[in-house]
């Protein structure tokens, strides 16, 4: 059976839905820089994210096991808190599509966390992968949009820095919380994410920033960063896990950075050769790894 088979039709779109929503992600990000701060956009995307979630927490609590609640902090400040503040304060100085480009690397570097600290089995094609990923990173983290090499731009570690915490809240989640049902787990650790917010952004001026009719289109951007790309694209994903299955759902990677481009060079911003070699590059990184798993996959259904 293929990983689509049980409702195809339906995990295609909604798999072209999350990747339209995740790779538009880093172009709001950009957008709403325009007027909020870095600080403003981290945690008021994940405020907005909460206020999403909210209908549903006060059932989902009930049915998380009290046990659980550590994970669940543990996924909020990777999955979440870390990943936000890094990816806007990269956004200041890295365009959006090269931010898009380096975010691909999540699925290596959460197979580095598995091996390292998972104990997770090591296979040559999956090292390969990683080594292949981190190639086509340096070609990214080097050249600039001219084609020529340059210093390392330090903004692009941050986005490396955030693909390294999801791996780790990958890991967390596979390990711990792969049973919970996956609405329930995403408000929960919301709950956990939005005082933390609202607490930040009340010692700034968001609020007054957002409801400011001259900043519509900041305010737009955020308000869709926060309820689309943070909110409703973590349900369909977790949708596309369970009508299909976890190897399909993650072929959304191949898609994000082209979804990222796109955007990026209708904002008029410039690709290099070498930032196009650096993205295959990863990609074939990441299709050797996912090459692994479903090998072992077809085995085990055959």
């Amino acid at each position: 059976m293929n990983d689509s088979e049980k409702s195809p039709i339906q995990a295609w779109v909604l798999l072209l839905l999350v990747a339209l929503t995740w790779g538009t992600s880093f172009i709001l990000i950009k957008k709403s820089l325009n007027t909020f701060s870095v600080i403003e956009v981290a945690a008021g995307r994940l405020f907005l994210a909460s206020l999403f979630f909210l209908p549903f927490m006060y059932r989902s609590w009930q049915k998380i096991p009290s046990a659980k609640y550590r994970y669940l902090l543990i996924s909020a400040v990777t999955g979440y808190i870390l990943p936000a503040f890094l990816l806007a304060k990269a956004g200041t100085k890295l365009n959006s599509s090269l931010a898009g480009m380096l975010n691909s690397l999540s699925p290596l570097f959460t197979l580095v966390i598995g091996i390292v600290f998972f104990a997770q089995p090591r296979h040559i094609l999956k090292i390969a992968g990683v080594l292949l990923g981190l190639l086509g990173s340096s070609f990214l983290i080097f050249s600039k949009s001219t084609g020529a090499l340059n210093i390392a731009n330090p903004y692009a570690f941050l986005v490396l820095m955030a693909t390294l915490v999801y791996g780790i809240n990958v890991n967390t989640i596979a390990r711990h919380l792969s049973k919970l049902p996956s609405l329930a787990m995403t408000a929960v650790t919301f709950m956990f994410i939005g005082p933390i917010a609202l607490t930040t952004l009340l010692t700034t001026d968001f609020f007054s920033k957002i409801v400011d009719s001259s900043h519509a289109q900041s305010s737009f951007c955020l308000i869709s960063l926060g309820m689309l790309s943070s909110g409703v694209a973590a349900v369909l994903f977790n949708r596309i896990v369970q009508i299909a299955s976890g190897l399909f759902a993650i072929s959304v990677t191949y898609l994000i950075p082209i979804v990222a481009i796109g955007w990026g060079l209708a904002d008029g911003e410039r690709i290099s050769f070498q930032q196009y070699l650096g993205m295959g590059i990863i990609l074939t990184g990441i299709y050797l790894v996912n090459r692994r798993e479903a090998s072992r996959s077809n085995v085990a259904r055959n």
